[in-house]
């Protein structure tokens, strides 16, 4: 059986058995005396009690609970003999001296370097990680900021929050890669002495200088001090504005993750709207990804702010700063993974095109309407607006007004109807199996075509761009009376070749080659070609204006034309 003892070495707490308390107190108080006359005694001997409280934490068990003689000498193996690292001089040389102890040293972490730093010691703390000069991360930061356009500049403000600052002498030296043993612990203790020693001359050579130039010296020095202060202030203000813009934002995500959770908002009707286009995963997990890929750098921001103005603002802890990190790149990556899957859904379209024959014929007269659901009461205006509604057997269903007319000459003796079907896929097979389940109805009746201003589809088709494109050519000679109802459907651009314009709607349309006549239509409402301007006069002669507004020719009596609407009117009436 061993007696045990209780130890606090640099503020850590231990049980040790007594044998191994004995070798480690005799290991301690050989220290020292190796470091009699030595600057820093005190702080080298904290640091390596610091360095092997650490040494022990990492090799105790967890079914272990009491360090034995076995992790003593294990550390001391690691650390050097004390006869090994007498204080000398001769230890800053250039030649290093033959020592005896362990070859261990732990992995190179990454801090920030604040004792070489400019702001936050992020750049220097790369260069001892990466073992590259610190002016060359520096440089690298500065130019991808500027070709990001300062966007960059966040990753900088990331790593100033996530990666700690190398305060201790063991962090120090964890940073650079360096053994750390007692020599080492040593020497960069001493390092620091020297600077110090080194600030200090500085000082006082400044004070006797100062001597000579006090009254520009004070001068000088007040008006730093008061651009400082400035400064700082201007600091804390803008801390103050990103803890508000931050703190708004993050009570706004959570009051709204909150209700969509608490309050049933994913029952409300326009999650429908969500659940349409198809996002791949389900509505609550989607909210939640969105959540955390918002909130996450909204904190971080919050906490930087709260650093701006809280100097010594004590920090979350890496672990937690690292979870954060991982789930915000998780949210990110399936944010991404979500938007080409979309992209790939819709990488294809394809469209199926019915044609349809009429009875229209050179002199006939064909009225065109379009026509509403009596069920849906919807008015009969194009949009591309997409909109979910009950039909009559209460079915969820998908209602589209993206119907587009339009109305084109033929030297054919019959007139023709094409109704063009298109949808997105993610290859053209599937695109055309969701245009081929658009429901579309249109009905030839007594001289009238009737057209739906509406089309729909069923709701397990989701929305993928689905549209409906309605061509019809009619006859040379045949006689247009185009609905008003009809006017927003067929408001085209030119590359369209649409001969049916804007305002000759509720009047009878004399069909030519590539144009409409208009013998009712006011001047320049009737034909828009690039090089004339024809205006038709009822009661005169048709004239044709060139672009120098000169009359070049006249044309025979309209009244030929006004002849022919009537004749074919007077037909279909007999009929």
């Amino acid at each position: 059986m061993n007696k045990t003892v209780n130890i606090n070495l640099a503020g850590v707490f231990f049980h040790i058995d007594e044998n191994a308390f004995l070798k480690l107190n005799d290991y301690l108080n050989a220290i020292k005396k190796s470091f009699t006359d030595a600057q820093g005694r005190d702080e080298i001997i904290q640091d390596i009690e610091a360095r092997i409280a650490e040494l022990f934490s990492e090799k105790m068990k967890t079914d272990k609970q009491v360090v034995s003689i076995v992790e003593v000498e294990a550390v001391i193996e690691i650390m050097g003999q004390p006869e090994d690292y007498m204080v000398d001089d001769d230890i800053f040389e250039d030649q290093e001296p033959k020592n005896s102890y362990s070859t261990y040293q732990k992995s190179k972490k990454l801090y920030r370097d604040k004792d070489h730093s400019y702001i936050a010691g992020v750049s220097s703390g790369l260069g001892h990680y990466f073992h590259i000069d610190t002016i060359w991360v520096r440089v690298l930061f500065v130019l991808l900021t500027i070709l990001s356009s300062g966007g960059f500049a966040i990753v900088y403000l990331i790593f100033w929050i996530l990666v700690p600052e190398a305060i201790t002498t063991s962090e120090k030296l964890e940073m650079k890669g360096e053994p750390i043993n007692i020599s080492n612990i040593e020497k960069k203790v001493k390092e620091g002495f020297d600077t110090v020693s080194d600030k200090i001359k500085d000082v006082d050579y400044k004070k006797y200088t100062a001597k000579a130039n006090r009254g520009g010296s004070e001068f000088f020095k007040s008006l730093g001090n008061l651009i400082l202060s400035f400064i700082k202030i201007i600091g804390k203000f803008i801390g103050i504005l990103i803890i508000l813009f931050a703190g708004l934002g993050l009570i706004t995500l959570i009051f709204t993750i909150l209700s969509i959770s608490t309050f049933g908002i994913f029952d409300a009707p326009w999650m429908d709207y969500v659940d349409m286009v198809d996002i791949g995963v389900p509505i609550w997990l989607a909210s939640i990804i969105i959540f955390f890929s918002a909130a996450i750098p909204l904190f971080f921001i919050f906490l930087l702010g709260l650093k701006i103005v809280v100097s010594n603002l004590k920090s979350i802890g890496t672990p937690a700063k690292l979870t954060l990190l991982g789930v915000w790149l998780l949210s990110i990556f399936v944010i991404a993974f979500l938007g080409i899957r979309q992209a790939t859904h819709r990488a294809f379209e394809e469209d199926i095109v019915l044609k349809e024959n009429l009875p229209i014929r050179t002199n006939d007269t064909l009225f065109v309407k379009m026509r509403d659901n009596e069920w849906m009461h919807t008015s009969l205006e194009r949009d591309d607006d997409v909109q979910i509604k009950y039909n009559e057997n209460n079915e969820k269903i998908i209602f589209s007004k993206d119907i587009r007319l339009i109305v084109k000459s033929t030297t054919d003796t019959l007139a023709r109807l094409e109704i063009m079907k298109s949808a997105e896929g993610q290859d053209y097979v599937q695109a055309r199996q969701r245009a081929n389940q658009i429901m579309f109805n249109s009905e030839f009746k007594n001289n009238t075509l009737y057209l739906d201003g509406f089309f729909i589809t069923a709701f397990k088709n989701k929305y993928f761009d689905q549209e409906i494109e309605i061509t019809l050519y009619l006859p040379e000679g045949a006689i247009l009376f185009a609905h008003e109802n009809t006017h927003s459907y067929h408001r085209n651009y030119s590359w369209y070749e649409d001969i049916l314009e804007n305002g000759q709607e509720g009047k009878y349309l004399l069909i030519a080659k590539n144009k409409i006549i208009c013998s009712s239509c006011p001047e320049n409402e009737n034909d828009t070609e690039q090089e004339n301007d024809i205006y038709f006069d009822s009661k005169e002669e048709i004239e044709v204006f060139s672009d120098d507004d000169n009359k070049e020719e006249w044309y025979n009596d309209v009244d030929k034309t006004n002849d022919k609407i009537l004749d074919s009117l007077n037909q279909n009436n007999n009929q």
